[in-house]
């Protein structure tokens, strides 16, 4: 395994729908892209087979709250699923939610924890551990969305972006109306990506705060996340990731959730 694919998380691999690791290449002429063809490459590069995730989430509040998590997935382009556990602190310590879905599906899910055991999501619009982002944040990608369409261009901290807007077309399912994302399609990187409801406002705002080389890549490493509560954010930042992650079935099911360990080689 190339260590190198090791050191940071990509974008959407915690957030996509945060969830997608959209480490860029530079555009392949100078013609304009077409939005279904800008899509269409960061919808394939979220489709990153099975991985296992090392992340810091820091919640901003009335009080300052800091999580551990590690991150289990396998995404390909018919199915996903993702479990996420708390590993610190101590009294959190194994909470935990599991996403799936499958293509022409809606996504489902559930979560755990050592009082109140297994319980059936009720909506996907439920905080993810607490924090701004929603559970349909992490399993959606909506970069395979049916319907794409390029708003025109922006610059955004110092970055000339393209604003691609994604909305569910027949056979999608979300719990958002649309969302808008601020590309640069130079180096295949979100800047910022809103979220937006069935009635046109705004629910989640998602900002790439810092974009790191390695090698030939461009990896958005840190990210902040505003949600509709407004008095709160929060701040996402990768430690590790390891790709091509051997996995069984029961690392992706309810017994599984009562287990911590990471896979073979994922410390």
């Amino acid at each position: 395994m190339n260590s190198s694919r090791q050191k940071l998380l990509p974008f959407f691999t915690f957030i996509t729908g945060l969830l997608c690791p959209c480490a860029g290449r530079a555009a392949e002429s100078a013609s304009p892209i077409l939005p279904a063809q800008l899509a269409s490459r960061l919808a394939t590069l979220q489709e990153d087979g099975s991985s296992y995730v090392r992340l810091r989430m820091q919640i901003n509040g009335a009080t300052q709250d800091t999580f551990q998590l590690q991150i289990k997935s396998r995404r390909t382009a018919g199915s996903s699923e993702i479990v996420y556990q708390v590993l610190w602190p101590v009294p959190q310590k194994g909470e935990a939610v599991l996403l799936r879905q499958t293509a022409n599906h809606a996504p489902t899910g559930v979560t755990f924890n050592t009082k109140d055991g297994v319980r059936p999501l009720r909506d996907l619009k439920e905080p993810l551990l607490g924090s701004d982002l929603a559970c349909a944040d992490v399993i959606e990608n909506f970069f395979a969305w049916k319907e794409q369409a390029i708003l025109g261009g922006e610059d955004l901290a110092g970055v000339k972006c393209q604003i691609l807007e994604s909305k569910p077309g027949k056979g999608d399912h979300s719990i958002y109306g649309s969302v808008r994302s601020w590309i640069d399609a130079q180096r295949l990187v979100p800047m910022r990506v809103e979220k937006y409801s069935t009635s046109g406002q705004m629910v989640r705002r998602i900002d790439t705060t810092r974009v790191v080389t390695d090698g030939a890549k461009h990896i958005p490493a840190d990210l902040v996340v505003h949600g509709q509560r407004g008095e709160t954010s929060t701040v996402l930042a990768g430690s590790r990731i390891k790709h091509d992650v051997a996995y069984t079935n029961t690392d992706f099911s309810e017994d599984g959730l009562r287990e911590l360990g990471a896979p073979h080689g994922g410390e």
